[in-house]
């Protein structure tokens, strides 16, 4: 259980990146004061979590109702999650980690940004959906694990939150250059962590289709 509960809490940490997040989050919020900072950062947060929760408990069944077997999306999700770790090695803003050029001036135009592009696509986002699933999928029917899950990946945006509150001093410690070398490093491990994702699906794939032959 132990090595299980370490696999996801990284990958979250991995995935959701809280330091990564510092510098959209600085750049979305710099009209805002401090104090509506800080209830835009608990709000995207909050929304964050709520909608992986609810992927986190009905994630399986959408699979199930759209006849996709896990093993299919392990090797789906593993395809993105290494596209998204060359995205974060090479210290590149992509669709699948940021925003578009026209989702990011639609945001410009909105009125709260918690929501929009913060929770989703940001915090919540493609990276973070897939893993969820994957991991509920390996915890498949044992409850225990499950919760493990979900209270791991709620540790992980507690952490996140913590250091949207204290964005603006951590960017200053940090600056662009400590921010890409932490999102490197998390990048390598996502990629290891992607092509595990992959070699799972194409064995359970493959054992499938040798023991439909036997």
């Amino acid at each position: 259980m132990l090595e299980f509960a370490t696999t996801v809490f990284v990958t979250f940490v991995v995935i959701v990146d809280p330091v990564g997040m510092l510098p959209t989050f600085v750049a979305l919020t710099h009209r805002q004061g401090k104090e509506r900072r800080r209830r835009t950062a608990a709000k995207s947060i909050a929304i964050a979590a709520i909608t992986l929760v609810i992927l986190a408990l009905a994630g399986g069944m959408i699979l199930r109702f759209l006849g996709i077997g896990l093993p299919a999306f392990r090797i789906a999700g593993g395809l993105l999650l290494l596209l998204l770790s060359v995205d974060m090695v090479f210290a590149r803003q992509s669709g699948i980690r940021s925003t578009t050029e026209a989702e990011t001036e639609e945001a410009a135009e909105s009125v709260d940004v918690a929501i929009f592009p913060l929770a989703i696509p940001l915090i919540a986002g493609p990276g973070a959906i897939t893993s969820i699933i994957l991991l509920m999928g390996r915890a498949e029917n044992d409850f225990i694990l499950q919760v493990l899950v979900i209270a791991l990946m709620l540790s992980v945006l507690g952490l996140c939150l913590v250091a949207l509150l204290f964005a603006v001093p951590l960017m200053e410690r940090l600056g662009v250059t400590g921010i890409n070398v932490i999102g490197r490093i998390f990048g390598i491990v996502l990629a290891a962590l992607a092509v595990q994702y992959i070699v799972d699906g194409t064995t359970d794939v493959l054992t499938s289709l040798l023991g439909g032959h036997a």
